[in-house]
C-alpha cells in the first residue's frame, strides 16, 4: 500500500481522538488522527512524523494533513498508525499470493464487510474447493521491548469479533483473526491481557475452539506498508 503525497513534521500535542496539532514546515496544523487507540508511547511531543497531504482533494475535509506514520521516540522503529492500513495490505497480500492460507485450495474469491450474526467481517473468502471462511483484521502499534501487544484499549468490538469467530467456526466455516503489527523490529504477539482481559479471555476461547489466529509484522516506509514475516503468537 503506498500513499500519494507524503509530508514530514514534528508531532505537537494530541487534542482527542481524531485531532492533533504538528509542527509542518515550521507551521503549526491542525491534523487528522487516524487512529482512535492511546498510542500514548508514540504520539510524544517532538516526535518525527509523516503525514499524508490532501490537498488535491481536500473539498469538505476539516484538515489538510491526515497522521500516518511515527518514529518511535524511545527506539527510533517507524510505525505506521493508519487504522485503515490493515485490511487494505491483507487484501493486497491475499490477491497477490504472497499471504497463503494454506487450509484453503487456491485460486480464492475475497469479498469486503461482509455480515455474519451480529458483526461485519473485515472478509469473506472462498476457494476453488467451495470452502468458505471469515477473516477479521485487527491493526496493532502497541510494542514493549520487542512483544507486539493488541489491544492498547480496551475493545467490547474487539471481543464480540473473536467470539463470532467461534460461532463461524462451529457453523463449518473457516475463521481467522490476523493482528497486523504496523512496524518491524518484533519478536512475538500476545495480548495485552492486562489492559483488556475480556478480550484476552475472548482471544483465549478462540484459539481452543480452531478459529486461526496470525500475526504478520510490516515494512514501513514514510510512504508505505507493506505485510511482510509471520510472527509467532503467544
Amino acid at each position: 500500500m503506498k500513499y500519494d503525497k507524503i509530508v514530514s513534521g514534528r508531532f505537537v500535542k494530541r487534542h482527542n481522538r481524531f485531532v492533533g496539532t504538528a509542527l509542518v514546515d515550521g507551521v503549526e496544523e491542525k491534523v487528522h488522527i487516524k487512529n482512535t487507540g492511546r498510542c500514548a508511547e508514540l504520539l510524544q511531543e517532538g516526535a518525527e512524523i509523516h503525514l499524508e497531504d490532501h490537498t488535491k482533494s481536500i473539498k469538505n475535509r476539516k484538515t489538510r494533513y491526515s497522521l500516518v506514520t511515527v518514529r518511535k521516540p524511545s527506539t527510533g522503529v517507524l510505525a505506521n498508525i493508519d487504522s485503515q492500513a490493515p485490511n487494505k495490505v491483507v487484501e493486497e497480500a491475499l490477491l497477490s499470493g504472497r499471504l497463503h492460507i494454506k487450509e484453503m485450495t487456491y485460486p480464492i474469491t475475497v469479498k469486503r464487510e461482509q455480515k455474519y450474526m451480529d458483526s461485519r467481517f473485515d472478509f469473506y473468502i472462498e476457494d476453488s474447493a467451495g470452502q468458505k471462511a471469515y477473516m477479521e483484521v485487527k491493526g496493532v502499534t502497541l510494542e514493549n521491548d520487542g512483544i507486539a501487544m493488541f489491544p492498547d484499549a480496551p475493545t467490547l468490538r474487539g471481543a464480540k469479533h473473536l467470539k463470532e469467530l467461534i460461532a463461524a467456526t462451529q457453523d463449518g466455516f473457516i475463521s481467522y483473526a490476523i493482528f497486523v503489527i504496523q512496524m518491524k523490529g518484533i519478536d512475538f504477539f500476545k495480548t495485552n491481557a492486562a489492559n483488556d482481559p475480556d478480550f484476552d479471555a475472548a482471544y483465549c476461547a478462540a484459539r481452543k475452539a480452531g478459529v486461526h489466529i496470525k500475526a504478520f509484522d510490516c515494512i514501513i516506509t514514510p510512504d508505505s506498508i507493506v505485510l511482510d514475516n509471520e510472527i509467532k503468537t503467544l
